[in-house]
């Protein structure tokens, strides 16, 4: 045991501690300071991140002793930090948290990006975020949270931070600099949405399950195979019958349209473009399409693939399958049980509609109605049938 000796947020704190110790192990369990979180203790997730003078280091792999005699700054010594003033505040307004577990390291990262690179760009922006892990935001608030706060300073030079600035420099220069030490460029990527893909002329069939989460359903139709398949290849009729989605535009097997969607406290309104590849032969297709939320602006990819099968002289079977990513605040929802039940739930909703249409075609020249649609009566109905679930497993 030895003792060590660190400032911590501005107040000396002494302890002794075996020499294995770490740095956020002496942080929690020594100066009683939690704010700090541990979670692979190897370095790699950034969630343990905070300053030592001044420099955002990793607590779980940096030993107690070699800071002994330094200063230390966590989560909860930020009060009179300028930087970190503004970065709440962004935080708060671009909806840059959820569960706030890697927080506390983010702002450390940020605070150094902020002092680091007052001219970088988005791309910069998101390596340098690259060793914070987060779960839940899919990255796009921290982003523009970061990029708020750099434009505002642009805009309006703060001189109490400017002299942080000026520190950092100089440091840097006299510690690395001499030493031949080169950090790598940003390399720029194109951030907006990719163009539309081009329709293959000879479609799988299937999704690319490797692009993100995939839910599989089907329904019933009462009608012949060839009579569903010329329906399900009418985009506007198929859009038609999906309840929230309105096409816009078409140009061949492209459209322009949007889908909006609630679910519970969920709340968006997609726009954006699909592309409709085809196998006659197989009676089968897949519809990709990409759009974002002009609210939350997530970005959301999706393929739709499905295939009518006979099932009968005068019946089919629909079977569809949903791969899908999301990127922003909305992605915390990606994976939840409920949402997808929710999709299964639209996708037997959908058939209902093609049933109907099918039955009651349009008359020439009148154009489709957009699909009504509960979604509290399903969000109740979902959440119904989970609380029955429960009594009958107990």
């Amino acid at each position: 045991m030895a003792e060590i000796s660190i400032q911590v947020n501005g107040r000396q704190q002494k302890h002794e501690a075996e020499p294995r110790t770490h740095l956020g192990d002496f942080i929690r369990e020594k100066s009683r300071l939690t704010g700090t979180n541990l979670s692979c203790e190897h370095g790699v997730c950034g969630a343990c991140t905070v300053l030592v003078d001044g420099r955002p280091v990793r607590s779980c792999i940096t030993f107690a002793g070699a800071c002994d005699g330094h200063e230390v700054t966590t989560v909860e010594g930020y009060d009179d930090d300028p930087i970190m003033s503004r970065l709440r505040t962004a935080f708060s307004e671009k909806h840059a948290l959820q569960c706030g577990f890697c927080t506390p390291g983010m702002l450390a990262t940020s605070r150094d990006i902020v002092l680091r690179l007052p001219d970088a760009d988005e791309a910069r922006v998101r390596i340098e975020l690259s060793g914070n892990i987060c779960r839940c935001t899919g990255y796009q608030g921290i982003t523009a949270a970061i990029l708020s706060v750099l434009q505002a300073l642009r805009d309006q030079p703060d001189a109490q931070v400017d002299a942080l600035r000026a520190a950092v420099v100089q440091n840097v220069q006299q510690d690395w600099n001499q030493n031949g030490f080169t950090t790598f460029d940003a390399v720029q990527e194109d951030v907006q949405a990719p163009a539309p893909v081009a329709a293959a002329p000879a479609a799988s069939g299937r999704a690319d399950k490797g692009k993100g989460q995939a839910i599989q359903g089907g329904f019933d139709a009462r009608f012949p195979a060839d009579q569903v398949w010329a329906f399900m290849k009418d985009l506007p009729k198929v859009a038609g019958c999906l309840p929230g989605a309105m096409i816009e535009s078409q140009e061949g097997a492209t459209v322009q349209g949007k889908i909006a969607i609630k679910f519970g406290p969920m709340s968006a309104a997609f726009k954006g473009n699909a592309t409709l590849e085809e196998d006659n032969e197989r009676r089968a297709a897949v519809l990709r399409g990409e759009g974002v939320d002009s609210l939350s602006q997530s970005r959301a990819r999706g393929d739709v693939s499905f295939q009518v099968n006979p099932d009968g002289p005068e019946r089919s079977r629909v079977e569809v399958e949903l791969v899908y990513s999301l990127q922003g605040p909305l992605a915390q929802f990606s994976r939840s049980g409920l949402v997808q039940d929710f999709v299964r739930r639209m996708i037997a909703e959908f058939g209902k509609n093609v049933n109907l249409r099918l039955e009651k075609p349009l008359a020439e020249g009148e154009e489709p109605v957009v699909a009504e649609f509960n979604p509290v009566k399903m969000f109740f109905s979902i959440l119904w049938d989970r609380f029955k679930g429960l009594f009958r497993r107990a």
